[in-house]
């Protein structure tokens, strides 16, 4: 599937350029000193927070979705001008060519708790339009005109990776010309304190993959990409990037714990690489799901040993440490990262990682596995980035990866 568009907000800012530059500076955009902080006094933990999102207005005609998680989705739509590429498909193809399927975790949760808060009145409050499932795909489609098949996918943090599934049948299927994927997931107490209760948000700044690492900061995101089997000649400034392999697999071996070797992720990545007509050694860069609990990068890594041979020569890294865990946006977050990787030829750090688990290093000890502290530009060394896979691994076992390749390896 070609990538025709992509956009991306998260609290280290909006669009591309500031999210290379966060990596290139080893700069975070977790905070302890958020607006949302205020609203949860007794828990001590970082958030990563997209600035400015209650503030962001919508026009008169989507009103009725007024919520933190559609404003959120109107800021990420508006930014690089992702909302005119699909316009200039919507005039190509007709509305009802255009599909649409994204992710989410929260929806507009946050806008249900403001009303038992009696901080919004109950008469001004629309279930069905903020936080219902759905309330994102429809106001996407309404937002960008789309006609097409469209709904949202809720299987926890794989949400927004697994949309690209979807999308890949759609296309095959001819139902559609192009699909806008994407996932939002914006801030809410019952995120953040559901996942306190379960003992997994860290007190300090996530630590991916640390002998120390005790659990995952939050944060919020916006992405959306848009695909299609064609290519367009009247595209300026074409990716060359693009996806050729999408993985899933449903594991159930707990509710919230993964299996301790990895089983169900192992297998999402091999049918990933299978689509992809690759072996996994020819993974040049693997982003990992990389939660910072314990159980969750032991799981990972296990499995990813557990494929690699003594010839990989792969660097795995987590991105989290820069955005937070983004939940049901974190697929798609860390997707458009790996299409950014290849564009850019950049693998980012592991950021915050100061000593590797030792049953890490056993793992990953007979393969020739890599994990940059720095971040490293391919362009000043002699190696390059042709095809990177984005691990995404949800509650009960809902695991998918995608695997990007840029067309012509420099």
């Amino acid at each position: 599937m070609h990538i025709i568009a992509s956009t991306l907000v998260s609290a280290l800012g909006s669009g591309k350029k500031p999210h290379i530059d966060a990596w290139t500076e080893g700069k975070s955009g977790l905070s302890q000193e958020t607006n949302f902080h205020q609203q949860m006094p007794e828990i001590i933990t970082f958030l990563g927070e997209v600035k400015g999102v209650e503030s962001v207005t919508l026009p008169k005609a989507l009103e009725a979705f007024l919520c933190r998680n559609n404003q959120l989705a109107w800021k990420t739509l508006q930014t690089e001008g992702f909302n005119n590429k699909v316009e200039a498909l919507i005039e190509k193809f007709g509305p009802n060519r255009i599909g649409l399927v994204v992710g989410t975790s929260t929806s507009g949760i946050a806008t249900t708790e403001d009303v038992f808060r009696h901080k919004l009145d109950a008469d001004s409050y629309c279930y069905q339009k903020t936080q219902q499932m759905d309330s994102l795909a429809q106001f996407c489609c309404q937002a960008l005109n789309i006609e097409g098949p469209s709904f949202v996918i809720s299987t926890a943090c794989s949400s927004s990776a697994k949309v690209f599934a979807v999308a890949q049948r759609w296309l095959n299927a001819g139902i559609v010309d192009a699909v806008v994927v994407g996932g939002v997931d914006s801030l809410c107490l019952t995120t953040v304190h559901g996942f306190n209760a379960l003992g997994l948000v860290s007190s300090t700044v996530c630590k991916p993959l640390d002998e120390s690492r005790d659990g995952i900061n939050i944060g919020e995101a916006g992405g959306f990409m848009l695909l299609s089997h064609a290519k367009f000649s009247d595209e300026t400034n074409p990716s060359p990037v693009e996806i050729a392999g999408v993985g899933e697999s449903s594991d159930a071996y707990h509710i919230s714990t993964p299996h301790p070797e990895g089983e169900g992720a192992q297998l999402a990545m091999l049918a990933a690489t299978e689509q992809a007509n690759i072996g996994i050694d020819e993974l040049d860069y693997i982003n990992l799901h990389g939660t910072a609990t314990p159980s969750n990068d032991l799981s990972e890594v296990s499995g990813v040993s557990h494929l690699m041979s003594e010839k990989s020569s792969t660097w795995i890294s987590s991105t989290k440490g820069f955005t937070g865990h983004t939940l049901g946006a974190a697929g798609i977050t860390e997707i458009i990262f790996c299409q950014w990787m290849l564009e850019e030829q950049v693998v980012p750090a592991n950021l915050n990682l100061t000593n590797l688990d030792s049953m890490l290093v056993q793992k990953l000890a007979r393969s020739n596995i890599s994990v940059p502290l720095e971040t490293i530009h391919l362009s000043e060394t002699n190696r390059r980035l042709q095809y990177v896979m984005s691990n995404s691994f949800g509650f009960g076992g809902n695991n998918a990866s995608v695997i990007l390749k840029r067309e012509s390896a420099e």
